[in-house]
């Protein structure tokens, strides 16, 4: 989740949420309006086209900078964090994609006179952290500024999934607040309720042999990074909201739920059993059947898209615009496995259309839905079995969705002077993990080394042995040492034949697809 805008007091500016650690600089695809207009149409739903956008509590900036140099819409934001704003701003200045970007709370940002009306707002990770009077200035919000026909995407804790782990996350705030020595920070008050949480287990409460799973649980939640525990788990407000509520709390701004943003939970077969499918297939009620989905999952956290007055397209109508979706394959052709997570064990691509679709992007070139469909009409691939197979490829990072040619030569600029920046600064830290890029107008995952090899390209340095010794120049002089298996490599000589290793898998398999996404 993102830091968040908040009432501005003259006691307490935080309004009850952590502020004295920075958070995580992450990257949300869900935001980009990209994602946005495939999610609808396969939901045969009408899109807007998106010209202004907002998104409430950017956190680090990350992703509102991302979308905006990646794309023609002009971006308004707001975090109630002034250093974070700071450092969204720099990036918007940076990249020239003239965000217009704000340390306000909700409420003053809200009542600005200098907004336009948006066409697209999103918040991510917000709304289960803040006070019902900031949910209720973010409603008002998008009654009065979202378009007729425009999007809002909303992130948020959900039940039931969180039925077991809610007490714990109480008790864990409580002890922060009431048991830690004063002046202490707010991650050693969060090692301090961790560790005291364990200890209460050890006795083994009545709580722990109705919720054994709560053991596992949380052994894998204090494996996370620290920053993130901090916002995840001890602000002050921390609510999750049901399904049903969230359709009520958004009526008064004539929202109506639209389809899921998470590209898996719109194919069935992926999470429910034909039993349950079945079972949901008969009960009338839209809304109801979302509530009761969310029982049989056992949701936790819901991304979805709301609109403001929705259309539904006819099938040809929906045809015709899906055809024109184009995409690339982001990931090495060998990499990707038919065989897809799922909580349905089995879950898989059918071979017949897999193959094939494959064979077509190996190549990592832009195909447009329609062009792959002539070119796999001798396969007996259909136009539906197609877009399925892409939408589940999406949601595993194996594909992306691309924009059109005349978008990405106007975004190019932009994103060119975002990730130089980028770039720039990977030698003296490992906080941005992602650059953009102008096919896709999205965030592209990057490792530090890959920011390096990428970096020494751009310098015209080709060679990877030369990436790798220059790689090991810069680790060394700031006393750092490779992890290999979990062990640390201590020589020269390990280190660098382990970076050697990465540049040269980088140079054959990860370079081809970073140039086809135009960031080299």
């Amino acid at each position: 989740m993102f830091f968040l805008g908040m009432i501005f007091t003259m006691s307490d500016w935080t309004a009850g949420y952590i502020a004295d650690v920075g958070y995580t600089f992450g990257y949300y695809p869900e935001l980009n309006p990209l994602a946005v207009k495939l999610a609808f149409l396969f939901s045969g739903l009408v899109c807007p086209k998106f010209s202004s956008a907002s998104e409430l509590g950017f956190g680090q900036g990350i992703s509102v900078n991302i979308h905006a140099a990646g794309s023609s819409i002009q971006w308004y934001g707001t975090d109630f964090n002034p250093s974070q704003a700071a450092f969204a701003q720099d990036l918007a200045a940076i990249s020239g994609a003239e965000a217009k970007l704000y340390d306000d709370s909700f409420e003053i940002f809200c009542s600005r006179e200098d907004l336009p009306n948006f066409d697209f707002i999103g918040l991510h990770g917000i709304w289960s952290w803040i006070s019902e009077e900031n949910q209720s200035i973010i409603v008002d919000f998008l009654r009065r500024k979202l378009n007729v026909g425009g999007v809002l995407y909303l992130s948020y804790n959900t039940q039931p999934g969180w039925s077991a782990m809610a007490p714990v996350r109480h008790l864990l705030s409580e002890h922060a607040e009431v048991m830690a020595a004063p002046g202490r920070g707010i991650l050693s008050r969060v090692d301090a309720a961790f560790n005291f949480v364990d200890s209460l287990l050890e006795v083994n409460p009545g709580f722990l042999r109705a919720n054994p799973s709560i053991v596992d649980k949380l052994k894998r939640i204090k494996g996370q990074n620290q920053c993130y525990l901090a916002h995840e788990y001890f602000n002050r407000d921390w609510q999750p909201t049901y399904f049903a509520e969230m359709v009520k709390l958004l009526e008064p701004a004539k929202l109506s739920f639209a389809c899921s943003a998470s590209f898996t939970d719109h194919i069935s077969a992926l999470n429910l059993t034909q039993e349950q499918q079945n079972f949901l297939k008969e009960i009338p009620d839209d809304d109801f059947r979302e509530s009761v989905r969310d029982f049989i999952v056992n949701r936790q956290f819901r991304r979805d898209y709301w609109v403001k007055g929705a259309r539904k397209l006819s099938a040809q109508e929906q045809l015709k615009e899906l055809r024109k979706i184009r995409i690339l394959l982001v990931v090495n052709k060998d990499d990707v496995d038919s065989k897809i997570k799922s909580s349905i064990v089995g879950a898989n691509i059918q071979e017949a259309i897999f193959i094939p679709l494959m064979a077509a992007l190996a190549k990592h070139q832009v195909f447009s839905l329609a062009e792959l469909e002539i070119s796999l009409q001798s396969d007996n691939v259909t136009m539906k079995s197609l877009v399925q197979a892409v939408m589940i490829l999406i949601s595993e990072g194996y594909i992306a969705i691309a924009q059109d040619e005349e978008l990405i030569n106007n975004c190019s600029g932009k994103t060119v002077k975002l990730n130089q920046h980028i770039l720039a600064g990977t030698e003296g830290n490992d906080d941005i993990n992602f650059i953009v890029s102008p096919v896709t107008g999205s965030g592209i995952h990057v490792n530090r080394f890959e920011r390096l090899f990428i970096k020494y390209i751009k310098l015209g340095i080709i060679d990877p042995g030369e990436w790798s010794q220059k790689a090991w120049a810069l680790l060394s002089s700031h006393n750092q040492k490779l992890l290999k298996e979990g062990k640390t490599l201590e020589s020269d000589e390990e280190n660098l034949a382990e970076i050697l290793r990465q540049a040269n898998e980088f140079s054959a398999k990860r370079m081809p697809i970073i140039k086809a996404l135009q960031v080299i």
